[in-house]
């Protein structure tokens, strides 16, 4: 059964969702993950394949965008929006407001959470939706 973390974004220490999901992304990565970042806009997509490429001075994120379905197959991270992703991955990072209805497929997802309250009043339905089915969940304040 799917496991989901809810992350609690609370300061500027922990950076915003984006950010945050750049270090998430690269830490399952380097622990051998697959990994599917799932945004609710092509835009946002966009700008996190060239957050994955700046956002450390030091580190390396192999990434492609789902909408060049030729990189999708071989690349350990992938981004994508409304679109279930082709392949298999571990790790769904959820940047949408909304569960996507492809999210069991994974053995984990990560819910990240921004400190305002329009994120935290979405994050709570959210949790109400895997709670109400029985899906396993822990919540990490950052």
């Amino acid at each position: 059964m799917t496991r989901v973390d809810f992350y609690l974004l609370n300061d500027r220490k922990s950076g915003n969702r984006e950010q945050f999901s750049c270090r998430l992304a690269e830490k399952a990565f380097r622990l051998g993950h697959r990994i599917f970042l799932h945004t609710d806009q092509t835009d946002t997509a966009r700008r996190l394949d060239e957050m994955l490429w700046t956002f450390r001075d030091i580190s390396f994120v192999p990434h492609a965008l789902a909408e060049n379905s030729g990189d999708s197959e071989r690349a350990p991270v992938l981004l994508g929006s409304g679109q279930e992703p082709e392949g298999e991955f571990d790790l769904l990072i959820n940047l949408d407001h909304e569960v996507p209805v492809f999210f069991s497929r994974f053995e984990r997802v990560a819910e990240l959470v921004g400190p305002d309250e329009d994120s935290r009043a979405k994050a709570r339905e959210r949790y109400r939706f895997y709670r109400d089915r029985g899906y396993p969940m822990e919540t990490h304040e950052l």
